[in-house]
This record gives C-alpha cells, sequence and structure tokens, in this order.
C-alpha cells in the first residue's frame, strides 16, 4: 500500500475519532455554565472540572496523534480536505446519543460532502511539498495572520452573539490550521534519527509556536461555542480550518495538486460543493445540539412540576394558599 493511501486511511480514523470528541466538547462547553460572559481562560479553567470536556481532549489528542502519522506520509492538503468528513462521522453519532433521526436533507448533505471529496482527493491528486519552511516565511506568515486574529478577537469584544461567534471561529480554526501545518515539521525532525530526536525538536523555533497554536486553538475553540448559537461558530470553524490549512500547505510548503486543464473545473466545482455541503451539515448538527439540550432541559422540569401541580390539587384550602404564595415568591 502506497504512502499517500496509507496516510488517507489515517486522515479517516482521524476524523472519526474527532467527530465523536466534537460532539462530547461541544456538549460540555454548552453545560458547563449559565453566565454568558465568562471569559476564554476562565471557561478554560471551568472546562477542567469537567469530565466529557477530559473525554474530548483525549479524542482531540488521539486524532492529533493520528494526524501527525498522516502528515508525515501525505500532503497538508489531503489529510486537512479529509478532515471535513469527521461531520459525517458526527452527525450520526450525535443522532445515537440523543436519539434524534437524521433527515433526508441531512443524509442527502452527507453524500454530496462524501462525493466531493472523493473527487478532490481522485482529482486534485494532492502532492506534499516540503516538510518545513524557513523562518523568513514563517515570519511573513506571522505578518499576515497574527494582526487578523488579533482584529477577530477586539471584533469579538465589541460585537455580541453569532457575530462574535464566527470572529472567535475563525481565531480557532485559524490556529489549528497552523498546528496542522507545524505538525509536520515536528513529525520530520522527530522520525530522522539524523536529526537528533526528541532533543531535536526541543530545539526547534517551530515546536514551541506548534504548542501555542494548539492552546490558542483550545481555548478559543470553547470561547466559539459559547459566544452564540452552535450554528454560527460551528461552520465557520468547520468550513475555515482546511481552507487556511490548505493554503498555507501550497503557499508555504509548496504543497501542489496534479489537476490541469478541464480537471480544474471538476476541482474548483468539488471544492464548492465541499464548502456549501459541510456549512450546511454543519448548521443542521449545530441546530440539532441545541434543539436536543433544550428537550433535555425541558424534560428534567417537567416532572417537578407535575409534581407540584397534583400537589397542589389534592392540597386543603389552607395549603393551597401557602404554596401559592410561595410559588410567587
Amino acid at each position: 500500500m502506497a504512502n499517500i493511501d496509507i496516510a488517507a486511511l489515517l486522515a479517516l480514523f482521524a476524523a472519526l475519532i474527532s467527530g465523536v470528541g466534537d460532539v462530547v466538547r461541544q456538549r460540555s462547553a454548552q453545560e458547563i455554565t449559565d453566565d454568558d460572559q465568562v471569559g476564554h481562560v476562565e471557561l478554560l479553567r471551568m472546562s477542567l472540572g469537567d469530565a466529557r470536556w477530559w473525554l474530548g481532549g483525549v479524542a482531540a489528542v488521539a486524532s492529533a496523534a493520528l494526524q501527525a502519522v498522516a502528515l508525515g506520509l501525505g500532503s497538508v492538503v489531503l489529510v486537512q480536505a479529509l478532515q471535513v468528513t469527521s461531520l459525517l462521522f458526527a452527525l450520526p453519532v450525535y443522532g445515537w446519543v440523543t436519539k434524534h433521526r437524521l433527515s433526508r436533507r441531512e443524509w442527502g448533505w452527507a453524500v454530496l460532502l462524501a462525493a466531493a471529496v472523493a473527487v478532490f482527493v481522485a482529482v486534485g491528486e494532492p502532492a506534499a511539498g516540503y516538510p518545513r519552511a524557513s523562518l523568513q516565511t514563517w515570519a511573513v506568515v506571522a505578518v499576515v495572520i497574527g494582526p487578523a486574529m488579533v482584529c477577530c478577537v477586539l471584533g469579538a469584544r465589541i460585537w455580541a452573539g453569532r457575530v462574535a461567534a464566527v470572529l472567535l471561529a475563525l481565531v480557532a480554526a485559524s490556529s489549528w490550521a497552523l498546528f496542522a501545518v507545524l505538525t509536520k515539521a515536528v513529525v520530520d525532525v522527530l522520525s530522522d534519527a539524523s536529526h537528533g530526536g526528541v532533543a531535536a525538536v526541543l530545539r526547534m523555533p517551530e515546536f514551541y509556536f506548534w504548542l501555542l497554536a494548539a492552546v490558542i486553538g483550545t481555548v478559543f475553540q470553547q470561547s466559539s461555542f459559547r459566544a452564540g448559537g452552535l450554528t454560527a461558530s460551528l461552520p465557520a470553524m468547520t468550513v475555515a480550518e482546511p481552507l487556511v490549512a490548505s493554503l498555507l500547505g501550497v503557499t508555504v510548503l509548496g504543497e501542489t495538486l496534479g489537476a490541469d486543464g478541464p480537471e480544474l473545473i471538476g476541482l474548483a466545482a468539488a471544492v464548492v460543493v465541499v464548502i456549501v455541503a459541510t456549512t450546511a451539515l454543519a448548521r443542521g448538527e449545530a441546530a440539532t445540539m441545541v434543539s436536543g439540550a433544550g428537550e433535555e432541559l425541558s424534560l428534567s422540569r417537567e416532572p417537578g412540576l407535575l409534581v407540584a401541580s397534583e400537589e397542589f390539587d389534592d392540597a386543603s384550602p389552607t395549603h393551597r394558599s401557602d404554596i401559592d404564595r410561595l410559588s410567587r415568591c
């Protein structure tokens, strides 16, 4: 089996684990606190005390490990293109957890997404470039992406709701895209015995930016889930991460696509379908999560209301008066 085939399989397994972890972390972020104004760092601190967040974190680490191996064998463009299939796994997992049946519309978008990704991989034939970029190249990337991310964070403090959720999601997506590209450099040095192994990795400037990207991605991913509806943050994050990572793979690492001539039209059409289908599925998944959380809250309250109603009906006039005063309080 060729390296590119192994990379594709590992990327799909990573997407599967990522899809499961996303469901767990999203539910944790939505239910960890009722305070909508909680800060980014405070939200992360609160999440550290939630077992579901740790479970989702373990899934994220496992997914990242598989992605790292895949990136060592294939291109960033290939691995990131297959990462959008995490939605295909997340939807049925969430449906199973919440007993929600997927609609025909959701299945339709899922089939379109799978077909478009297959066309992109088959026609585009993404090829790996350099495992590492020069520090000068990364300096240019920092000058371009850094201010843009800062502006997004500042914008999220000015505008609330859906706008803030999208802006924070873009910060998280860009951070994870940088993490994916830097992973190739870390894996390259770590796997080459001539470089010195772990000691050589610790001497890499990229290693510390790699860690920083992971921390920033984690913090702002949780914050984006809290800032507004998941229907805003999830589509933005799911679409932006592979797009930014692929752009960096081509411009920074010199990765290429094998399509030319008429194939470019089919490739462009596949990219458009991937973006549209991913957005539609992410919005559907987010809407399902929100409605599912609402139903759980409603059901959790109904027994108490029922008991109170029955007790009120069976109570004496004096007790009814007491209950009525308590209910008004």
